[in-house]
């Protein structure tokens, strides 16, 4: 399966869960509640993810003067993937990374750690500047919202279902116990289990969106072996010297600075390395 089809279906696997969690712990009413609360909340995300991601990481604006090899190198790539130029910003820190954000391509940027720029030769640094510039136009970050606001809905619903046992809002109306309890038990079912469902499909969909980004990455650098290489170097010296990130933003980099390749596959939000490489190799 593509990594395009595989998001569709998860991205319909999310909504229907939340379709059916919904009916089970809110009602259409709480549906719609819960959906407007978690839009809201991701729409200001959204429309801000650049300035609060940028912020968070500490990286700062470069001018072409700064910084004229890497505004040149991102250019090019740019006219090659058909993109306006992002900004550029420099991230204080020696462990190799990067990351992009901005709501459509007109409000991009690309933040590269000062580590990246020492340890990469050319080839490896077009590869990883090209998976940033192919998240940037395959609207990752749009689909990430998407998926923010059905898990965060979902996640909603479960604590108005948690709010609503508390003060007794499953008794049966017709003093049936029988319904009650069932009630009672479907409702308790899906407090636990679909805010669950929801993060983990929430995650398989940002791995699948890191495998698509790899492919449309190598596509615009020309070099799949390039960016193979870089993603082993970038996991090899984030093992060994460890990111200070802020949680909220650690998903956005190429390689995850928390993962560490100890959490579970379902859980992380990024593929293995070795399985990335693999596929890029494959090309």
């Amino acid at each position: 399966m593509t990594s395009i089809l595989k998001t569709f279906v998860l991205m319909a696997a999310l909504t229907a869960l939340f379709l059916v969690g919904g009916q089970v712990l809110g009602g259409e009413q709480g549906m719609v509640l819960a959906f407007l609360i978690a839009l809201g909340m991701n729409f200001f995300a959204y429309w801000f993810s650049d300035k609060m991601a940028l912020a968070m990481s500490r990286a700062q604006e470069v001018s072409y003067r700064q910084a004229p090899d890497l505004h040149n190198t991102i250019a090019s790539l740019a006219m090659r993937a058909g993109l306006p130029k992002p900004r550029v910003y420099i991230i204080p820190g020696q462990t190799p990374n990067a990351f992009a954000t901005g709501r459509n391509p007109s409000h991009s940027a690309i933040a590269v750690t000062k580590g990246l720029l020492h340890m990469l030769n050319r080839e490896e640094l077009e590869g990883v500047l090209a998976h940033e510039l192919a998240h940037i136009k395959n609207r990752d970050i749009l689909i990430s919202s998407i998926a923010a606001v059905i898990a965060g809905a979902i996640s909603y619903l479960a604590s108005m279902a948690q709010w609503a046992m508390i003060f007794g809002g499953f008794r049966g109306s017709d003093g049936d116990e029988d319904t009650s309890a069932a009630g009672l038990l479907g409702s308790l079912i899906m407090m636990i289990v679909a805010p669950l469902a929801a993060a983990l499909i929430q995650m398989a969909i940002s791995r699948s969106r890191e495998y698509q980004a790899d492919a449309t990455g190598a596509r615009i650098c020309g070099r799949p072996k390039a960016l193979a290489s870089a993603l082993n170097r970038l996991e090899e010296y984030n093992h060994r010297l460890p990111m200070q990130v802020n949680p909220a933003t650690a998903q956005m980099y190429i390689v995850n600075p928390l993962s560490g390749g100890s959490i579970a596959g379902m859980f992380s939000t990024h593929p293995p390395i070795s399985e990335r490489i693999r596929r890029l190799i494959g090309m």
